[in-house]
């Protein structure tokens, strides 16, 4: 094995379900200003939820980046919802059912149901396109340091860096977060995008495992704690829009937008948390002279980051593609009230249909296209 010099640029890839197919068309653009045949420009490739699934993708491909992007963009422009999850009528009904008796009769025990939808289309998907067996190849072959995958456990109630890489890496163990040494499997990117309440939890190891943005405080920390030197982020997070006063300010919100300011909290929020964070630690450190830090001891080094994020809405996006979810799913969420405008944020994380998923990967393409200059020289290469 052998980790090659150079730069250590480490890649963040954030959560949100459908989202994320935002993150393929920044991915693309990278891709498209490299040169024909250039190496992984990410070290340090970060995954969460379904930048988990991203994430693994880079990695198995990492000595052959821009065809395992082209690989990514290939399989997220042309996604079905009934490959992520049963969309078909007896399976809404079943789950729907379920819940419903369960809620009747105040329980049914071991029966009780775990989750709204069923992944099973998902895992048999992933076992047949992402082979994780071959990440060890990309560690060995120098192309990669380390990929990790991050996921919440439940008993524990620790946000758990699933990580696999070269041998010299240290395990870490901070406050509600932990580095662990592991062999990244399908259970893995399984575990890390269950999203709570509606997808199923998975088991790893001795605990169950749900989502890795919930309760992720510092979604950066697993690059650097691997090695990175700088970090590109791709977040999902739409430009925060203004205040426009409600048509009836005293109806209580549906429980669609009440579901959808979750998840926005879940995925969104501690990205945002982190990157002031890192901004602070780093204006802190620019006015410490470095023989004053060597002196006392100060581990913290400054780290260079940017920042690749939307520059529409990607709710106001997913209501405009809503109908192009099959019927049963529309029922089911009509009845939750998420296709009325104010829950259009449940909607994004679960539209996984082509034509939105292509407007998003577009999207992301321009957004990072605009900033060629910016995002070369951040990689250390020169833009033509």
């Amino acid at each position: 094995m052998r980790d090659s010099a150079g730069p250590r640029v480490g890649l963040i890839l954030s959560g949100g379900g459908a989202r994320a197919a935002y993150q393929v068309g920044v991915l693309k653009a990278i891709a498209q200003m490299l040169p024909k045949g250039a190496s992984n420009p990410f070290r340090i490739i970060c995954g969460t939820s379904a930048g988990a699934i991203n994430a693994a993708v880079l990695a198995i491909y990492a000595t052959r980046f821009q065809e395992g992007v082209k690989r990514l963009g290939l399989v997220w422009k042309n996604f079905r919802v009934h490959q992520v999850f049963r969309a078909d009528a007896i399976g809404v009904l079943k789950s729907s059912l379920h819940w419903f008796i369960a809620m009747s009769l105040g329980g049914i025990g071991k029966y009780n149901p775990t989750s709204l939808l069923d992944r099973t289309p998902l895992r048999r998907f992933l076992e047949r396109y992402v082979p994780c067996e071959e990440i060890q190849q990309s560690i060995d072959a120098g192309a990669i340091r380390a990929v990790s995958v991050t996921a919440s456990g439940y008993t524990s109630g620790k946000s758990v860096s699933f990580y696999q890489g070269v041998p010299s890496l240290i395990p870490w163990d901070r406050a509600r977060r932990l580095g662990k040494a592991s062999e990244i499997t399908i259970d893995h990117l399984m575990a890390s995008s269950a999203i709570p309440f509606v997808f199923p939890a998975v088991r790893v190891g001795r605990d169950y495992f749900s989502d890795g943005s919930v309760g992720q405080m510092a979604p950066i920390s697993p690059a650097l704690h691997l090695g990175a030197d700088r970090v590109l982020v791709i977040g999902v997070r739409p430009p925060v829009s203004r205040d426009v006063p409600s048509e009836d300010p005293g109806s209580y919100p549906p429980l669609a937008e009440v579901a959808g300011h979750i998840l926005n909290s879940i995925f969104l929020e501690s990205l945002e948390a982190d990157l002031e964070r890192l901004q602070r630690i780093n204006k802190t450190l620019s006015a410490i002279p470095n023989h004053e830090l060597e002196e006392g001891g100060v581990k913290l080094r400054h780290v260079d980051v940017l920042v690749i994020s939307p520059s529409e809405d990607l709710g106001e996006i997913a209501q405009r593609f809503a109908h192009h979810l099959p019927r049963p799913v529309r029922f089911l969420l009509r009845g939750v009230g998420a296709r009325e405008q104010s829950g259009t944020s449940l909607v994004s994380y679960l539209l996984f249909e082509k034509p939105y998923c292509r407007r998003l990967i577009a999207l992301g393409y321009a957004d990072t296209m605009q900033r060629k200059h910016e995002v070369m020289t951040f990689l250390n290469h020169e833009s033509g």
